[in-house]
């Protein structure tokens, strides 16, 4: 039997109790729908006002080596330079601003890594368990009351250790998609989702997963000691499901997409979207994680931070129709060059109005990805000075 939560009306439901157990107390009685428990990430409210708000620009000033390509690639280059804009992001999966751009992607990336290097341990020490798998494991119907999400993790990586898979990281989703509903012949609807606890994984599997080329994969001989027999027989036993998805693309692209529409607990104040078991784990694996830097698309360099000068009006919100993240920009204005790259802290006295009213008293540092009208502009490069290491 599959349970759905959906809308209740708490009046009727607490006068029907109190009929039959002779009380009137139960008119407070609330189901909660446990999808409002565990939200999807991105669900919550905006962290602070600096969220998604236009950051500065990072630049590739190599404007002959960006012609020097253009030449082989058959495009003009000449005086360009590779300007990407960055906006505010403040971490957590929660923000419904922030997710998308920030914390997402960053634990895509230290996901890989970890990943990747769990991968080159075992090419040396277990071969044929060193692919990476994406695997799904959905938790029994008859245990969809329970809405403790410990709970449920715990009953999926016991029927993880049961089939052999040796380490993992685990991503709740606590929803999917509604079935689709016949309304009449050839009519179809899917509205709203419905509460179906289930784990997505990127694994790895003791010796391998062998059934990805056998010719009775839609149709698996009984008795044969593959994955798919054993996490058959388990599944008549325990009713938890468990299925090896296709080969994968990217671990980056199959991360983002899972974390993208992950489901977090609510009320928290370090909600984790990802969590270790096995030899990927923190204790068993340590990874130094590199922090990706920004690099140029055409010639691959570090990107710095650079101050525009010049006079062209860049679109920088995010949501704005002709918006571009990324683009190739003039180097030199009428013979003047317009980019310079960025000191590392700008000091600026309380007293001087650069943008808005300054927050602290002694002094006001500011950033240098400000929007200022030209004559703010000007006052603020007299008024900089660098602050020593």
């Amino acid at each position: 039997m599959k349970i759905k939560f959906q809308n209740v009306d708490y009046s009727k439901f607490g006068f029907e109790l109190s009929q039959e157990f002779g009380q009137t107390k139960f008119d407070e009685v609330k189901v909660t729908n446990p999808i409002d428990l565990y939200p999807l990430v991105g669900g919550g409210d905006v962290t602070n006002s600096y969220c998604g708000n236009f950051s500065g620009y990072y630049v590739c000033d190599r404007v002959g080596l960006h012609e020097l390509i253009g030449k082989k690639l058959g495009k003009d280059y000449r005086n360009k330079v590779f300007v990407r804009k960055v906006h505010f992001n403040c971490g957590k999966p929660s923000c419904c601003v922030c997710y998308r751009y920030g914390s997402i992607l960053r634990l895509a990336h230290r996901g890989k890594a970890r990943l990747e290097a769990t991968s080159k341990m075992l090419e040396v020490s277990s071969p044929s368990s060193s692919e990476i798998l994406h695997i799904v494991v959905s938790i029994a119907p008859k245990d969809y009351w329970i809405t403790d999400e410990k709970v449920l993790r715990a009953m999926a990586v016991k029927a993880l250790k049961a089939l052999g898979v040796i380490g993992c990281c685990l991503i709740f989703h606590g929803s999917r998609h509604r079935r689709y509903e016949q309304v009449r012949s050839n009519v179809f609807r899917q509205i709203g989702t419905d509460w179906s606890p289930h784990y997505h994984l990127i694994a790895f599997l003791q010796g391998g997963y062998e059934c990805h080329d056998c010719k009775r994969k839609s149709n698996c001989l009984a008795g044969c000691g593959g994955f798919d027999d054993r996490r058959w027989q388990y599944y008549q036993k325990t009713k938890i499901y468990v299925k090896v998805l296709p080969r994968r693309k990217t671990i980056f692209g199959t991360l983002s997409y899972q974390l993208n529409h992950a489901s977090i607990a609510m009320g928290l104040k370090r909600a984790h979207v990802i969590t270790w078991m096995g030899i990927c784990g923190y204790r068993k694996m340590k990874v130094d994680v590199v922090k990706s830097k920004g690099t140029c698309g055409i010639c691959g360099h570090e990107l710095k931070r650079f101050l525009y000068s010049g006079k062209h009006c860049f679109v920088t919100a995010r949501n704005a129709f002709d918006y571009m993240n990324e683009s190739l920009e003039d180097y030199r204005e009428n013979g003047v060059v317009v980019w310079i790259e960025a000191p590392k802290r700008w000091i600026v006295p309380s007293s001087v109005f650069v943008g808005g009213k300054p927050k602290r008293k002694l002094r006001d540092v500011v950033s240098y990805a400000g929007q200022y009208s030209e004559e703010d502009s000007q006052n603020l490069y007299k008024l900089c000075k660098f602050k020593p290491e």
